[in-house]
């Protein structure tokens, strides 16, 4: 009989019960900080945006209070993050974040 090992179990990112989150390339598409998703995916990729002062993949879950430090198009924008909605009318989107430093005419 052959046995293999699993080796050491990945650790579990825990997260409080009722604390909602969302990956961040989702959550700049749907506050529409940046227009397309791929385009919120990209940035993240290549190092552009940070939350809480970490460099963030796209897959960064974000939660209420976080601070993205975002570099694109040669502006610099810097936001807290407000409020998680899976998905929001155009009018109520810029509700989701409130700018603490940059250009705020995205």
């Amino acid at each position: 009989m052959i046995s293999y090992s699993l080796g050491a179990a990945a650790p579990v990112k825990k997260r409080k019960v009722n604390e909602k989150t969302m990956r961040l390339d989702k959550y700049l598409k749907v506050s529409r900080i940046i227009k397309r998703r791929t385009v919120a995916n990209e940035a993240a990729g290549a190092g552009r945006i940070s939350v809480n002062g970490k460099v963030a993949k796209p897959s960064t879950e974000v939660k209420e209070g976080d601070t993205l430090d975002i570099l694109l198009g040669g502006r610099h924008l810097l936001v807290r993050v407000e409020s998680l909605k899976e998905s929001v009318h155009k009018e109520d989107a810029a509700g989701m974040y409130s700018v603490l430093s940059g250009d705020a005419d995205r």
